[in-house]
């Protein structure tokens, strides 16, 4: 026998939070979700500017950044079991908690990075130290995200809840713009003393801004969604086994709806940064301007996609942003390649704007695919799959092709070839009614 609770107001019947509590709670996840991002940022920026030679030391520069990129990718494998740790948790005693925990263990991972030796110092022990430590990133990462943007939207009123989750968006963008802005700094330094001990002051710094978000997070007050689920007495017991059971279907199209984003997101901000200054002869600085200006254009857009997405349907603004990104990868390389820092902004422009109406509306899109009592593991787990297969693998992928053939067109091939998969993903995936559900029939994705 089974039995199904229908909530078609879980958020709309209960009393409307005060403007000053959802502004507490958005600025809180906005903070804390760039924060996460930061840290996991700094990491990417190194691999991609040092841990080559500090880590991974290679007679072929190219093959050391390949595994030090590979390191980048294992907190993407890491992901999937920190979205269903925290999702479990979440789901059964709370968002507020899972999040206070999610930041400690992140910030914890990124000073100690900071503190580990070098291969020249301590041999092996320095990648198994630093790819642990990297683990560690990972699971604290995949209940961030799904966290911030459940508290986020579950305390905010419809008709804004694209907007706010659009601003939480932005954390990712805000974490990249302080990580490249720490690491434009450091890199003016002259190369002996940034290669030795210049690189670690952006992952020992790190302390301090963990010890603001915790702050402001133990500041919070309870996502009201989950002490209406609570109240009703409708907490799962096993949210991971009844989600995989009910709705699997739904957190597979979620993975691939993040393909587009993922892809694109790591290619620009991650692999070119590599790309740039061995490939095309330009220099660090250059290259992280750029990526710099990037990260400007996501936060102001990122919004108002987000914005967009309160007055027409989120899948079809996701479905047409992913489109663009089909072909915006070939204009981007080309513009890329001339070297000249106006046609690269012009290069950046053209594929942040597709970019920004796929990944603006996701938030608010993925926090109403799952019902209400399964919505952290749904979200978390969906969206750490959908890191795997597109985030972790981007930078590495792109740099294989690029030593394979020498060339970027196949890597413009794969990010088209990643948008397409998940403009037909958003096509496919449906939001549905606020519900509290413990029926046992398999939902239709």
């Amino acid at each position: 026998m089974s039995t199904h609770v229908d909530r078609d107001s879980v958020m709309t019947d209960r009393p409307p939070k005060k403007k000053s509590q959802v502004r507490r709670v958005v600025m809180s996840g906005l903070i804390g979700t760039t924060i996460e991002y930061y840290e996991f940022f700094i990491y990417g920026l190194a691999a991609s500017l040092v841990f080559g030679p500090v880590f991974f030391p290679s007679e072929d520069p190219l093959v050391g950044t390949l595994l030090s990129l590979a390191s980048f990718g294992l907190a993407y494998v890491a992901r999937p079991l920190g979205g269903a740790i925290f999702g479990h948790f979440g789901d059964r005693i709370g968002r507020k908690k899972v999040l206070v925990v999610s930041l400690l263990m992140m910030g914890s991972a990124t000073t100690l990075i900071g503190l580990t030796p070098s291969y020249e110092t301590i041999g092996i022990w320095a990648p198994i130290m630093l790819t642990v430590c990297r683990i560690v990133q990972g699971v604290s990462v995949g209940g961030e995200y799904a966290g911030a943007v459940l508290m986020t939207v579950e305390h905010t009123e419809k008709k804004k809840r694209g907007f706010m989750g659009g601003i939480i968006n932005t954390g990712s963008s805000w974490g990249m713009l302080l990580a490249n802005l720490v690491f434009l700094a450091v890199v003016q330094l002259p190369d002996e003393d940034f290669m030795s001990w210049g690189w670690r002051i952006p992952f020992i710094g790190s302390a301090i801004l963990v010890v603001i978000g915790l702050f402001i997070r133990l500041q919070l007050e309870e996502s009201p969604d989950f002490e209406k689920v609570s109240s009703e007495g409708a907490v799962e017991r096993f949210p991971i086994v009844r989600l995989l059971k009910m709705h699997g279907g739904k957190v597979a199209l979620m993975a691939l709806c993040m393909l587009p984003s993922g892809v694109a997101f790591y290619t620009a901000g991650v692999f070119s940064l590599a790309y740039g200054p061995q490939t095309v002869g330009i220099s660090r600085s250059a290259m992280l301007v750029q990526v710099l200006i990037m990260t400007v254009i996501m936060i102001i857009g990122i919004p108002l996609a987000g914005k967009l997405g309160d007055r027409f349907e989120r899948r079809k603004i996701a479905a047409v942003g992913a489109a663009g990104l089909v072909f915006a990868p070939f204009a981007w390389f080309s513009l890329i390649n001339t070297g000249e820092p106006l046609f690269m902004f012009f290069g950046f422009v053209i594929l942040c704007i597709p970019y920004v109406a796929n990944y603006g509306v996701l938030a608010a899109y993925f926090a109403q695919v799952f019902p209400t009592n399964l919505r952290f593991s749904g979200v978390g787990v969906g969206y750490t799959l959908g890191g795997i297969a597109s985030s972790a693998i981007a930078p590495l992928i792109a740099t294989a092709l690029l030593q394979a053939t020498g060339s970027w067109v196949p890597i413009a091939i794969y990010m088209a070839i990643s948008s397409a998969i998940g403009m037909v993903a958003a096509i496919r995936l449906r939001e549905t009614p606020d519900t509290i559900t413990t029926d046992l029939k398999p939902a239709e994705a």
